[in-house]
């Protein structure tokens, strides 16, 4: 995790979560939990997102090709909370997903939606195995310590939930959970027949950063994984090193710098009928003085702030990862 590298540079944390953003999926509510299904006659004809620190909101517009209306489950899935990161959690927050101020409008009007959790192990719904012995879903607190209710086992009880795949033996002997909490906003909405209806979400992004360290020079070159999940090139490399020794050639500065890390999900979009007809994103980097880098082509600067990229059958084949730069006010 990047998280773990950093604190073993000595970084410090701004307040952490995971990136969440997604593109809405079919959803199918099936009786072992939340399965995402592809739709073979809704078709995503455009999707317009619009990625900042302070706000994501993005706007489709889905045509129903059947001869009859649909009214679907659809899902707006959520990052996991998982079960491998629990230790991680005692240098960040748990993400609080009810913070989203998460938002829907369907043809302009507001719609309501709910949030579900369900628990996984490796893929498997266990949500009603755990519901059975009392246990609950959401277990990870950070504190590194063995769960109250795991505590209140006797050895016969761990070892059976050991063997059953529920819980798993760490080195000092103690006993964790391996569930993941995934997390999945859904709604019911009426797709009418041949017709075209405009969905939007916007919410504040639960972003996560860092103040200092994993560009720095020294430490890039040990820990060069940011290169490459924001394709951050030698043009940026070469400004980023620059404004560096600027700031170490004035004795009044502090050489320090902070980075906002936005994820979001492109991947789902594959799930309705054909590719996305006309895609546009825009990110926006905040202030003309900070520095932005996204894995995305034909990327065009519109405006001090903001960058666009413009695609016509666009069919994403992973997820989008933006790294935001920003400098103290005092640098010139």
């Amino acid at each position: 995790m990047k998280s773990v590298r950093l604190l073993a540079c000595a970084a410090m944390f701004t307040a952490l979560s995971m990136p969440l953003h997604a593109n809405d999926s079919e959803a199918a509510i099936n009786l072992g939990g939340i399965e995402l299904v592809q739709n073979q006659f809704v078709s995503m004809d455009s999707e317009d997102l619009y990625i900042s620190k302070d706000e994501v909101r993005v706007r489709y517009r889905y045509t129903n090709h059947s001869a009859k209306d649909l009214e679907l489950t659809i899902s707006f899935p959520l990052p996991a909370i998982k079960a491998a990161d629990e230790e991680i959690y005692g240098d960040q927050a748990v993400p609080d997903f009810s913070k989203l101020a998460f938002q829907t409008t369907v043809d302009g009007k507001p719609v309501k939606f709910q949030m579900m959790k369900r628990a996984e192990v490796k893929g498997k719904d266990v949500t009603q195995r755990l519901q059975q012995l009392g246990w609950p879903l959401d277990w990870i607190t950070g504190s590194g310590e063995e769960p109250g209710f795991v505590t209140k086992l006797s050895p016969a009880q761990k070892t059976a939930r050991l063997t059953e795949g529920l819980l798993r033996k760490a080195e000092n002997g103690e006993y964790f959970p391996t569930w993941d909490l995934v997390t999945h906003v859904t709604r019911k909405q009426v797709f009418p027949a041949g017709k075209s209806v405009e969905v939007t979400h916007r919410y504040a992004p639960m972003i996560g950063g860092s103040v200092a360290g994993s560009l720095m020079p020294e430490v890039r070159k040990e820990f060069p994984g940011d290169i490459t999940q924001y394709c951050i090139d030698k043009a940026f490399l070469a400004a980023f090193d620059k404004k560096i020794a600027a700031r170490k050639n004035d004795d009044s500065a502090v050489v320090s710098y902070s980075e906002t890390w936005i994820g979001y999900v492109l991947s789902s979009g594959r799930n309705w009928k054909g590719p996305i007809g006309d895609f546009r994103l825009v990110v926006d980097k905040g202030k003309a003085e900070n520095m932005v880098s996204f894995c995305m082509n034909g990327v065009k600067k519109i405006s001090p702030t903001q960058f666009e990229v413009r695609r016509k059958n666009f069919e994403p084949k992973g997820d989008l990862e933006v790294l935001i730069v920003e400098w103290p006010s005092n640098e010139m």
